[in-house]
């Protein structure tokens, strides 16, 4: 039996119920909005400060920038600093940023509100998925993370909607005035429902080996943001993914160097992570890059407007939030393998169904696709999360769980990339598409895009089928533990 610690006592008094969810779900909702409620709005924005489109991209790539290294930092320090003092920086911060950004005067002081909004927003979506491995017992931590992995996935849905419907009636700065009230009523409550002791974590805090991890996703996600501008022949696209890959293999070679890296070279040999990690990575770039691009889809080949377009989403994020609780349960119950592949399974039809349909004039195939695609997504990651938290020592989770999280939004900011670049790529080209089963001409390029997801969906399937039944049963042991508490 494990030694009781302050800390596991108050898991007990603090983790379970409804409360700890009610805090947790808006916080990851209103953290995701954030990243992208801005978009429809940018021009608005350019037009008020007379801003090019190349300034005005910084409001929305200054927060993904900070995001993307802020995540593994709050990770790895949710080992050693209690979840409470992290989650409240993180809030507080968050609010300081919208503050800022409400009353921004120009568009360098709304691009430095949106970097302070980044800086406190990676903290939320990693410390969520974290409290609910920590805090909630271990026959209901599947069921937690479908709730938050259902406010991602409705916030990542509706949120340039929701940005481009306040800001449209009300203005922009409406948008962060929201986000500051949200944020302002999740304090208390999160302050009464968070644990207030520090984790057990101990050793050396390895700051260069963090700050070399931190620039290499900062620079991959700048890169492949700036690909999506201005293609990946550009010099602040190909030069920043080099200096990334060299800040990446600098890391590695630090992590095997170091007595206390920043990254403990155990997770690098457990095979169920890193599964895990991997196939995170590479269904959120099939995830992202169907969000992005069925709307263009329906805009650019079916001729609906933005507004109309959206709508097409609708029932993808109504699904996402009433299936992910639901698929939490039944991974606590059949286990992580079934649902991932079948999970897979599905993305990978439904993208082949979306390159068939793609031009036709109606746009309930696509409406139809897009769903298919969400809810496969829903049954990969909800039981990945849970899976790499049982597969991972006490003193791990923080840190691995960052690294997961971490992976997951350089997939969110890859897949838009790599298929919009397909797609301009192939339109330029005028060829006729691959898929033989395809018969319109105007959609050519984006019924390739979506041959191309199916194709990483069959990447992700291969990596899957590593996570036997027998090594998942090789990280049982651990919640057997936590039931003897």
């Amino acid at each position: 039996m494990r030694r009781m610690t302050p800390t596991s006592v108050t898991t007990e008094q603090t983790g379970s119920g409804l409360a700890l969810l009610a805090v947790l779900m808006p916080a990851v909702l209103v953290t995701v909005v954030a990243s992208d409620m801005v978009n429809l709005m940018l021009p608005s924005i350019g037009a008020e400060f007379g801003a090019s489109e190349a300034e005005l991209a910084w409001v929305v790539t200054g927060f993904l920038l900070v995001f993307a290294v802020g995540i593994p930092f709050y990770g790895r320090i949710s080992d050693r600093v209690s979840l409470r003092r992290l989650f409240t920086f993180g809030l507080l911060t968050y609010s300081a940023g919208s503050l800022v950004c409400a009353l921004a005067p120009d568009l360098l002081v709304l691009v430095l509100g949106r970097i302070v909004m980044g800086t406190g927003a990676a903290a939320l979506p990693v410390l969520s998925i974290i409290a609910v491995t920590r805090l909630m017992p271990v026959d209901k931590r599947g069921m937690g993370i479908g709730v938050v992995s259902a406010a991602a996935g409705v916030g990542t849905a509706a949120g340039p909607a929701l940005g481009g419907g306040i800001g449209q009636v009300l203005g922009w700065p409406a948008l962060f005035w929201l986000m500051l009230v949200v944020a302002l009523v999740l304090l208390p409550a999160a302050f009464r429902v968070l644990p207030g002791e520090p984790a057990a974590g101990t050793g050396r805090f390895d700051l260069p080996g963090g700050l070399l991890l931190g620039l290499g996703a900062g620079l991959a996600l700048f890169g492949v943001t700036q690909a999506q501008v201005a293609g990946f022949a550009a010099p602040s696209s190909w030069l920043s993914l080099v200096v990334a890959v060299v800040a990446i293999a600098l890391f590695g070679w630090r992590t095997v160097r170091v007595a206390q890296p920043f990254v403990p070279p155990a997770l690098f040999t457990n095979r169920v992570y890193q599964a895990a990690v991997v196939v995170a990575f590479l269904a959120m770039i099939v995830n992202l890059g169907g969000l992005v691009l069925v709307p263009l889809l329906v805009v650019d080949v079916n001729g609906l407007d933005p507004g109309a377009g959206a709508l097409v989403m609708i029932p993808a994020g109504v699904a996402v939030a009433v299936l992910s609780p639901l698929i939490g349960r039944l991974a606590d119950r059949i286990g992580t393998r079934t649902l991932v592949l079948t999970g897979l399974a599905l993305m990978g039809l439904f993208a082949l169904g979306l390159s068939t349909s793609a031009g036709g004039t109606s746009v309930i195939p696509a409406g139809a696709g897009i769903l298919g695609l969400s809810v496969g997504f829903i049954f990969v990651i909800t039981p990945i999360i849970s899976t790499a938290a049982s597969a991972l020592p006490a003193d791990q989770v923080g840190v691995g769980l960052g690294i997961l999280q971490g992976a997951q939004f350089l997939g969110a900011g890859t897949g838009p990339a790599l298929f919009g670049a397909l797609v301009t790529a192939r339109q330029l080209s005028g060829s006729a598409a691959i898929n033989p089963l395809y018969t319109s001409h105007h959609g050519a390029a984006f019924s390739d895009a979506f041959v191309a997801m199916a194709v990483v969906v069959v990447l992700a399937l291969i990596v899957a089928f590593r996570m036997r039944p027998a090594a998942a049963a090789a990280a049982t042991p651990p919640r057997d533990a936590d039931k003897a508490d």
